[in-house]
């Protein structure tokens, strides 16, 4: 065999090892993706009971229930046309309150509630922790002193 055969012959079984294990990489990270719904698309195609999938939304207004347990709350996510009852056991984040965004990991169950197994919650640009609420963050702008003389 000619060396010109023989580098066709080993560029193409290069090509054909990278394909495969391509192939090979996305068939076992296949049950590990989870696809992010909002209230609506939850409602307009309803995922199967027990595939992992993200939910976001708002935390829509008066509908958080903490349970006497004190580790499992329930509220409803809402996107502006469709709401998803969540229960949630743990210990929620800080930011999660109502009215704000929420991003929640999890399965649907047989009755259609989702089963929340982690909760991120969303902040705006202009959060402040409670820790420095009462700190002036303008105060250093304008100072015109400095250490050297």
């Amino acid at each position: 065999m000619k060396a010109k055969h023989q580098r066709l012959t080993l560029v193409l079984l290069a090509l054909v090892a990278l394909i495969g294990a391509g192939l090979l990489a996305a068939y076992a990270l296949q049950d590990q993706a989870s696809y992010f719904y909002t209230p609506s698309d939850i409602a307009d195609r309803k995922p199967e009971a027990g595939q992992a999938i993200r939910l976001g939304g708002m935390v829509e207004n008066g509908s958080i229930q903490r349970s006497a347990d004190g580790v499992t709350v329930q509220f409803i996510v809402q996107d502006g046309t469709a709401q998803q009852l969540v229960t949630y056991t743990g210990i929620t984040p800080d930011l999660f309150v109502e009215g704000s965004g929420v991003v929640a990991d999890g399965r649907l169950d047989g009755n259609g509630m989702f089963v929340a197994e982690t909760l991120l919650a969303k902040h705006d640009e202009n959060y402040i922790p409670r820790e420095l609420e009462s700190i002036d963050m303008t105060a250093g702008k304008h100072k015109t002193e400095t250490l050297v003389q």
